[in-house]
């Protein structure tokens, strides 16, 4: 099956998606994060084929998402290490864990317990960086940014956010507000 590229759509959730395209992505960069970092490891841990293995590793540091350390030669093989780029996708993988563990629960419990330095188990909370209120589906608003245009992947939503911008244009925010 051929994926619709999603790279040059005009959203940032598109592009990240584009990058991290599968299940398969998300558990490479979960077991390289664990540790896992051999080709030969991520077969026998995720059971994925050598083949599609052989791809997402490929567009995953492509992404500069892994990178590439050699440890052996003739033949050449690699151990794959999340790049800074990747580390940022750890506290994501926190939350996805806990969204998991609440929503589609092993019977046995959490899997994986996500542990913050000396305090312990960790409830992941994205937060507002100015106030810190957790962010939720009914406190936070998407508003117009200035990459946003109408086109393919975003035709609909990029008009209502132009139209948005239009009107903060026509009746600009009082000062102080």
């Amino acid at each position: 099956m051929t994926r619709t590229p999603l790279d040059e759509v005009s959203c940032s959730i598109a592009r990240t998606v584009n990058v991290l395209s599968d299940a398969w992505s998300w558990l490479i960069v979960r077991d390289t994060y664990l540790g896992v970092n051999r080709f030969d490891d991520y077969v026998a841990d995720l059971g994925i084929t050598r083949r599609v293995l052989s791809r997402r590793l490929s567009e995953l540091v492509e992404a500069q998402i892994l990178k590439k350390q050699l440890y052996a030669s003739g033949p050449d093989r690699f151990d794959y290490l999340l790049t800074e780029k990747g580390a940022e996708l750890v506290p994501l993988l926190a939350v996805l864990a806990q969204w998991g563990d609440r929503w589609e629960p092993s019977p046995g419990g959490p899997p994986i317990i996500f542990e913050h330095g000396e305090c312990g188990p960790i409830q992941a909370v994205v937060a507002c960086s100015c106030c810190a209120e957790a962010l939720s589906a009914e406190n936070v608003a998407a508003t117009a940014g200035p990459g946003g245009t109408a086109g393919p992947g975003t035709a609909l939503i990029g008009r209502l956010l132009a139209a948005q911008r239009s009107q903060k244009e026509v009746f600009p925010p009082e000062h102080g507000s």
